[in-house]
């Protein structure tokens, strides 16, 4: 499918950290001699493997260059190559995994610090996420106060997979700060490799790691929705990114049967928990784990039962699919023109302001 005429928003770009070395003019003077002495490096979580043949297409990959480590590489391949307006940067690396919060927190603000000097500063389609240390609040809250102002940070970056269920109290002030200044959170595949992704240990193979990552959302929309975020911050969206989607419709089905259950053990959650959902979580498109049948697609839309939840993304330079195919087949006309541009600016605020 040609996407050029629309000008698609593209709501899940990885930039790659080079290494460390790219990161310490943005770091502290004592935590730049911590780097070099330790041999700190290699902490890249989105590129897992690197050589694996889905962590970049064939055809993106240049000799000698780390994926997504190249703006130019993404100006053309992906800003040029689907003719987006805007594309928003997501930069998986390992701040928020470290143990050592003070050394997590300095990864995080030299990461976003990294982002604004490479690439927002020189491409101007371009936004971001804020990384942040979401196991330490006060820090990450002071990281989201501090680039709050610009106005090119558009959202707050989490880890779908850390020490605790993402809608328990400890969390709520990342909120608070996320919803003040009109930034949804970004839930991204990914752990802190605190917990097995899967409910029976840890997986040897990667296909396991990837397939289980559906559970792991499942399980923090519960939270979320369990513990009370979508009451107490009734103007902060969630965006689930690297999630699949097609498991939608069993998971709302289940969600309000046993809602309706067992409502008293939460009597603060007062709407129909498929109703939250569809009001207040957006998805990304890619990876699609969609039915190549467009009659199938159309009657997993209608068990969805929304067309504003799906946000579009490449997932660049991850390899999800070929050439221009970036949207799987079953989508009509307008719901392709909702999911290209019409959703991402009605959840994203600081986008649509650019455009008045």
């Amino acid at each position: 499918m040609d996407l050029r005429g629309l000008a698609p928003i593209d709501c899940d770009l990885h930039p790659a950290v080079p290494g460390m070395a790219a990161l310490l003019p943005y770091m502290e003077q004592h935590w730049q001699d911590t780097f070099i002495a330790r041999g700190i490096d290699g902490l890249d979580l989105a590129l897992y493997p690197p050589n694996a043949p889905i962590s970049c297409r064939p055809d993106w990959r240049r000799d000698g260059e780390k994926p997504g480590s190249s703006l130019i590489a993404m100006q053309e391949q992906a800003l040029d190559g689907f003719g987006a307006r805007f594309g928003i940067l997501n930069c998986i690396y390992g701040g928020p995994a470290l143990y050592s919060e003070d050394m997590g927190a300095a990864v995080c603000r030299a990461t976003n610090d990294w982002i604004r000097a490479e690439w927002l500063d020189r491409e101007s389609r371009l936004r971001a996420s804020i990384v942040v240390l979401v196991q330490n609040p006060e820090l990450a809250v002071a990281e989201i106060e501090r680039l709050a102002s610009d106005r090119r940070f558009v959202q707050v970056l989490l880890l779908a997979s850390g020490e605790l269920p993402l809608g328990r109290r400890q969390h709520w002030p990342i909120y608070e700060a996320a919803e003040k200044h009109g930034l949804p959170i970004g839930i991204h595949a990914g752990s802190g490799n605190r917990h097995a992704p899967s409910g029976i240990g840890w997986p040897p193979y990667l296909i396991q790691d990837h397939a289980t990552y559906a559970q792991t959302f499942q399980t923090q929309l519960l939270s979320l929705l369990a513990e009370g975020v979508f009451g107490k911050f009734p103007n902060l969206r969630f965006v689930l990114m690297e999630s699949g989607f097609t498991w939608l419709p069993p998971f709302l089905w289940r969600a309000v049967k046993m809602w309706r259950g067992m409502r008293r053990e939460i009597p603060w959650v007062e709407q129909s928990p498929d109703q939250i959902f569809r009001e207040r979580v957006r998805i990304t498109v890619q990876p699609a784990d969609a039915p190549a049948d467009p009659a199938q697609m159309a009657e997993l839309l209608k068990m969805i039962g929304s067309d504003e939840m799906l946000l579009f993304s490449t997932d660049y330079p991850h390899w999800r699919f070929e050439g221009q195919d970036a949207l799987p087949p079953g989508f009509d006309d307008a719901l392709v023109r909702k999911i290209l541009v019409d959703n991402p600016l009605a959840t994203y605020p600081r986008l649509k302001e650019t455009l008045s």
